[in-house]
């Protein structure tokens, strides 16, 4: 039995934070943008709480509930909508399913319509997109611990996939976080040997759960002994945690074989550090960013969840609570990302 569409949806949405304690959303209903049958209504059931989501809201899962004719959907599809539910569907990227990268892409969040209407994102009860940047679910994945997939698992697969982590590559995550905890199931799953690279111990059993041999857990605090000891070793470093000094110089250039990557994957808040271009050069190094993911990159990544179980270490909690939610997020509580629910009660 289909749902029946509300003229208006209903969510909650951060304010002026002047009025209130800092990351307070409240209860908030709006007009969608005007349907066209490009679009399709998703029914949500779950909403990933990514780092994003302190300043904006994306990534959703839900069931569609109506489908416009130029859409690939059909109602009852479970679907997945990441941090991009627009684009122009016409130019080069969008053609390949990269629509991050195209000139008109809309955010899930704070993305203007054609019709002048502002996204509002995903903690709420629907969402109006373009079909085409909604993603089928395939049937074995759960809800929860997939919702992450769609923003910060697909922000890390994408650079993996683009410098080819595969089988006879070294690829070292740096952070174990929200993040990071999914580059190295990913990692892993691609065929890749897999390192993690933290701060301190505190993480090694959870970074053994995730598939990591206790061997290739390296303490990088110490930049000059870690490049003593792991200098000219991996063909890719994937930095997922921000920071406001990154050691490119003096840690993960000296840890890179020849023409290998170095992929900023989480951003600081200040400038990068500057550094002697030969230490690029010397190498051939490519030093890259990677911005999130597309449709065709997400359906290659729920593949690679569904074939080799990849899942978010998720606390699943009511979308009642996304003020708390958001502000634990903030307190750096999550372990490793939350989930907010329509289904679960408080």
């Amino acid at each position: 039995m289909s749902a029946t569409i509300p003229q208006q949806f209903t969510g909650y949405a951060a304010m002026d934070e002047a009025h209130g304690k800092k990351y307070e959303v409240e209860p908030w209903s709006y007009t969608p943008q005007k349907w066209n049958e490009d679009l399709i209504d998703i029914q949500i059931s779950v909403s990933g709480v990514c780092g994003s989501c302190l300043h904006t809201m994306s990534n959703v899962i839900g069931t569609v509930v109506r489908a416009g004719s130029n859409t690939k959907h059909a109602v009852g599809d479970r679907v997945g909508v990441g941090a991009q539910a627009g684009s122009c569907l016409e130019c080069d990227y969008c053609k390949q399913g990269l629509e991050q990268h195209c000139r008109k892409m809309q955010g899930t969040y704070q993305g203007i319509w054609e019709d002048g209407s502002v996204a509002q994102g995903g903690y709420a009860d629907f969402t109006r997109v373009k079909g085409q940047l909604a993603v089928k679910i395939p049937e074995n994945l759960e809800n929860e611990p997939t919702a992450p997939l769609m923003c910060a698992g697909v922000t890390v697969y994408s650079p993996l996939k683009r410098f080819q982590a595969g089988p006879g590559k070294k690829v070292g995550i740096v952070g174990i976080g929200g993040l990071g905890h999914l580059a190295l199931q990913i990692a892993k799953a691609m065929g890749a040997e897999t390192y993690a690279l933290s701060h301190s111990s505190s993480k090694i059993d959870d970074a053994e759960k995730l598939g990591v041999k206790r061997e290739n857990f390296i303490v990088a605090k110490d930049a000059e002994a870690t490049v003593k000891q792991w200098s000219n070793t991996f063909d890719i470093i994937l930095i997922t945690a921000p920071s406001e000094n990154l050691p490119l110089d003096s840690l993960y250039f000296p840890l890179m074989r020849n023409m290998g990557a170095v992929i900023l994957c989480a951003l600081p808040e200040t400038k990068l550090p500057p550094f002697f271009a030969h230490a690029l050069v010397g190498k051939s190094l490519t030093l890259a960013g990677s911005l999130i993911g597309g449709t065709s990159e997400l359906a290659e990544l729920f593949d690679l969840a569904a074939k080799h179980d990849i899942k978010a270490w998720v606390e699943t909690r009511p979308m009642s609570q996304a003020t708390q939610t958001l502000q634990d997020m903030d307190a750096g509580k999550a372990r490793y990302r939350y989930v907010l629910s329509n289904t679960k009660k408080d």
